[in-house]
């Protein structure tokens, strides 16, 4: 069991990362491509990913277990802002953190040469590993990242709707399922017993992609807190983003008229389906017609929030309303 430990500083620091982060998502990323389960959703993307693949996984795999714990050094803050970002912290990390971290993932006698050369700071076994990281990323999740920023933006939509509606307290009360909010510990399901004191330094919440089934969270106490936590799903699988482009091609034909750009420019910043039959003048029956359009065309994301549905416009739709205006 997880439990982070709130003091009310530390409700008023609470955030939600703007978008998805970079490094995270590569590093789970890696988990999701070498189990079977969620084949339905993940099972393409894993056959075309490893298609893509040239040897990337074998330092990777040494340094990301299956299950439990990989190095911190591997997700650096810095990771929120792009893969070149979080690429040069990690090319920086220090060589006291380095051996720290890697102690408790392999004892010395235990670990491979190119262990022991990130282990040891060695500038060109940095360079490889984030080499290494850079080509993974874009076999596996680059090509995919429209629908991994898609995705993380509905969930960020809903969280903060949680927000208006009643601050701190209810966002972290609408989390996942497996986060259950007791004030003034979030509690979480995890693989081994810990406590985290977040001591006023408030937690930034990063909804994930490839997260499955329980959060994440840095192991070293002493880095600045993050909960990396599964991003709510829409139900189509993962994968043949070049066909789902032509799909939502075929699909954009669908959305030619007044209405129907009315209705993509009222969902704004996220909306029920009340909320965009107010905006935009029309019935509850034909906003709903017209999201589902939208969302078959790739334009709109529609997620559970509560006892309604949350409405939000995905890159490709933001794209289309800018190109619009």
């Amino acid at each position: 069991m997880l439990r982070i430990h709130f003091t009310g500083v530390d409700l008023a620091r609470v955030r939600m990362a703007g978008r998805p982060d970079a490094l995270w998502e590569t590093i789970l990323s890696f988990h999701r491509i070498r189990d079977r389960r969620d084949a339905r959703l993940f099972g393409e993307w894993r056959t075309e990913s490893r298609t893509r693949l040239n040897g990337e996984t074998r330092l990777l795999g040494a340094l990301i277990p299956s299950r439990g714990y990989f190095p911190d050094f591997l997700t650096p803050m810095e990771g929120q802002y792009g893969m070149d970002a979080g690429l040069d912290a990690l090319r920086e990390t220090r060589p006291q953190r380095l051996r720290a971290e890697l102690a408790l993932l392999t004892t010395e006698q235990e670990q491979p040469t190119r262990l022991r050369e990130i282990a040891d700071g060695q500038g060109p076994a940095l360079a490889r590993l984030a080499s290494v990281l850079r080509a993974y990323h874009r076999a596996a999740v680059e090509p995919y990242w429209a629908r991994i920023q898609a995705q993380v933006e509905a969930e960020r939509a809903a969280r903060g709707r949680a927000v208006l509606d009643g601050g701190a307290d209810e966002l972290l009360a609408s989390l996942p399922p497996m986060l259950r909010w007791n004030p003034p510990v979030l509690e979480c399901d995890y693989p081994v017993d810990r406590d985290v004191q977040l001591g006023g330094r408030g937690l930034l919440l990063q909804p994930s992609f490839f997260c499955r089934r329980t959060a994440v969270t840095l192991h070293d106490p002493g880095l600045s807190p993050v909960l990396v936590y599964p991003a709510q799903h829409a139900s189509s699988p993962v994968g043949a983003e070049p066909s789902r482009a032509r799909d939502g091609l075929r699909g954009l034909g669908k959305l030619v008229g007044h209405t129907r750009s009315v209705v993509l420019r009222a969902i704004g910043d996220g909306a029920t389906t009340s909320e965009l039959a107010r905006r935009a003048g029309v019935s509850l029956a034909s906003a709903s017609q017209h999201a589902c359009v939208m969302r078959e065309a790739g334009l709109v994301t529609t997620l559970r929030h509560g006892n309604a549905v949350l409405h939000t416009v995905t890159p490709l739709g933001a794209a289309l309303l800018k190109a619009g205006s």
